[in-house]
């Protein structure tokens, strides 16, 4: 596939998928999805790929939905979109294929992150943010509900009070306030943003890559699960793990005094 809406380079183990259409402030189309769902497929793929950064052209990270795309266009009878298929169709799928991708994932907001922009970013395991950047629920300005898991990631990541704030009155939360809140990792000045994000993505490509998929696995699971349960799960992996090259790499350069050469498997 040719990508027009989206720029997408793997070097030396980091896959660069950066959202481009800055002219609409990297807003999605139902034919953006298409190609990042190509783009997937090929991480998905090459195992010489060790980490996934995402992030946006221009000013912006992600504005959501663009309200001008043909997907959101009236029926011919001039009824209104199904904009429920449209999310069962794209962004169902792009979440889901981000929180189970082979390899970790960092969300590099580097502007406004609005409505499915903003879930999509906290659908990745690590979310920074420069600090002039902001994170925005604005579907009750249109009369809809947050999509792309917004309901999910929000309750989780700051307790009730505070996602039902930003859903119900659609407030921007800076970059800063997002990271006190615990919604995101960390918040960078923007003139250190990119090497921060370069030495995070360098940092997870060099590091166990299965062992750090688990983690997440593994950190999902427990919501549905008794300590118990939770116990036999963690057991269940620390076995797969504990057989891997990765792990006697691991234990060798410990015992030996140098650093590991871990290969993600």
């Amino acid at each position: 596939m040719t990508f027009k809406n989206i720029l997408f380079e793997i070097t030396e183990g980091v896959a660069r998928l950066t959202l481009n259409r800055p002219d609409k402030l990297n807003s999605f189309t139902g034919e953006m999805h298409a190609e990042l769902r190509d783009a997937l497929d090929r991480i998905q793929e090459d195992k010489s790929v060790r980490v996934l950064v995402l992030t946006g052209a221009g000013r912006a990270f992600c504005a959501g939905q663009d309200l001008a795309d043909p997907d959101m266009a009236r029926t011919p009878s001039g009824g209104m979109p199904d904009i429920g298929n449209v999310v069962e169709k794209n962004y169902k799928p792009l979440v889901l294929r981000l929180q189970n991708l082979r390899v970790p994932t960092i969300a590099a907001v580097n502007g406004i992150a609005a409505g499915a922009g903003a879930s999509v970013a906290l659908a990745c395991d690590l979310v920074v943010a420069s600090k002039s950047a902001s994170f925005l629920q604005a579907f009750s300005k249109i009369g809809l509900v947050p999509d792309t898991g917004g309901t999910w990631f929000l309750p989780q990541r700051v307790g009730m009070a505070r996602a039902m704030g930003l859903a119900l009155l659609a407030d921007k939360l800076p970059a800063e306030k997002a990271a006190e809140w615990g919604l995101i990792w960390a918040a960078y000045d923007d003139a250190e943003f990119a090497a921060k994000v370069d030495a995070m993505a360098g940092q997870l490509a060099s590091m166990p890559t299965k062992a750090l998929v688990r983690t997440r696995q593994a950190m999902h699971a427990a919501a549905g699960h008794t300590l118990e349960q939770q116990l036999s799960f963690e057991g269940g992996f620390m076995r797969e793990l504990g057989w891997s090259p990765d792990y006697a790499e691991g234990v060798a350069a410990f015992m030996e005094k140098r650093a590991p050469k871990f290969t993600g498997e």
